[in-house]
C-alpha cells in the first residue's frame, strides 16, 4: 500500500505540474492577443498612464470608429490620432481573395503530388520527392527577388493575379504532410475501387480525398491563416489600392503621417480588426475539423 500511495502522489505531482506548464503557456501565447485588445480600447491620451493597468481606466472604443472612418478628422486628431482611415471591407475581400484562392489551390495541387508520389511507382520517384522535400530548406526571402522580377516583366505587377502566382501551387511541407497520411490509407480500399474500374485520378477523387477530410481540412486551415498574414511578399507586389492586403495596409496607415509619434491605440485597433475573421473561421470549422480528423485512414 505504501509504494501504491507513493505512486498515486508521484502521478498526482506529475499532473500538477504538467498543468502549471499548460497553464503558463496558454497565458505566455494569448498575452500578446489581450495586449493587444487592451491597447485598442485605450485612449491615446491614457496609453503611458494606464501602462502598469490590467485594463484601461477610460476604456473607449474612439479608435475602431476612427480607424474604420466612422469618426471626422478633426474627432480622430483629438481622440490621438492622425486623421488617416483604412479601408477595411475592401482590404478585407482582398485578403480573403489572395487567402482562400491558395489555400485551396495549393492544397488540391500537393494533395495531387502527394497521392502521386505515395501510390504510383515511376523511374526517379524518391530523387523527385527528396527536391521537393529540399524545398523545406530554402527561405522565402531568396525567392522574394526572382518572384518580384518575374512579375514585373509578365505585367502583373500590382494585380491580384500577381500577387497570388507564385504560392499559387504545391508547398513542400503539404506534399510531406499529405504523403505520410495517404501513405497509411490501406491499399485494399484503392484494390476495390480498381476492380470496379476506377481509374488513378478516379480513385483519388472519389476515393482517397473523401477520407482524407481531417489532413486535407487541417491544410487548408494552416494555409489560409499563414497566407492571411503574410506581409513582405504582398507589399512587394501589391502596394496598390486596388491590391492592397489587410497586413500592408496597416503599415501604410502607419506611415501616413511621418512627423507625429506612432498611432499605437489605432495601429492596435486596426490589428485587432485584422484577426477577427481568422477567428470566426477557426469556430466555424475548427470543431468540424477537430471531428474529422483521422491520421489512421479509415473510419
Amino acid at each position: 500500500m505504501t509504494a501504491q500511495r507513493k505512486l498515486t502522489h508521484h502521478l498526482k505531482g506529475d499532473k500538477v505540474i504538467a498543468w502549471i506548464l499548460v497553464t503558463a503557456t496558454i497565458i505566455a501565447t494569448m498575452f500578446p492577443f489581450y495586449w493587444m485588445v487592451r491597447s485598442s480600447l485605450t485612449p491615446a491620451a491614457d496609453l503611458v498612464t494606464d501602462a502598469n493597468r490590467f485594463w484601461p481606466s477610460n476604456p473607449t472604443l474612439i479608435n475602431f470608429q476612427r480607424i474604420l472612418g466612422l469618426t471626422s478628422t478633426q474627432q480622430a486628431i483629438a481622440a490621438g490620432g492622425t486623421g488617416a482611415t483604412i479601408n477595411f471591407a475592401r482590404y478585407t475581400i482582398n485578403s480573403f481573395v489572395y487567402a482562400g484562392s491558395i489555400a485551396i489551390a495549393q492544397t488540391l495541387s500537393s494533395a495531387a503530388a502527394a497521392y502521386a508520389f505515395a501510390r504510383l511507382h515511376f523511374k526517379g520517384r524518391n530523387i523527385l520527392f527528396g527536391l521537393v522535400l529540399a524545398g523545406l530548406m530554402i527561405p522565402g526571402i531568396f525567392t522574394l527577388l526572382p518572384n518580384f522580377v518575374f512579375i514585373r516583366q509578365t505585367g502583373l505587377l500590382n494585380t491580384m493575379s500577381g500577387i497570388i502566382a507564385p504560392a499559387l501551387l504545391t508547398s513542400p511541407f503539404a506534399v510531406f504532410f499529405l504523403r505520410q497520411f495517404f501513405l497509411s490509407i490501406p491499399q485494399s480500399v484503392e484494390e476495390a475501387a480498381m476492380l470496379d474500374g476506377l481509374g488513378t485520378i478516379g480513385r483519388f477523387w472519389r476515393i482517397v480525398l473523401p477520407m482524407s477530410r481531417g489532413p486535407i481540412s487541417t491544410m487548408l486551415l494552416i494555409t489560409f491563416v499563414g497566407m492571411w498574414k503574410d506581409y513582405m511578399w504582398p507589399m512587394v507586389a501589391g502596394r496598390g489600392e486596388q491590391t492592397r492586403l489587410l497586413t500592408v495596409a496597416l503599415s501604410v496607415f502607419q506611415q501616413q503621417a511621418p512627423n507625429r509619434s506612432p498611432d499605437w491605440t489605432g495601429l492596435m485597433a486596426g490589428a485587432t480588426l485584422s484577426v477577427i475573421p481568422v477567428i470566426i473561421i477557426l469556430i466555424i470549422f475548427g470543431r468540424m475539423l477537430v471531428e474529422s480528423l483521422s491520421f489512421s485512414g479509415s473510419k
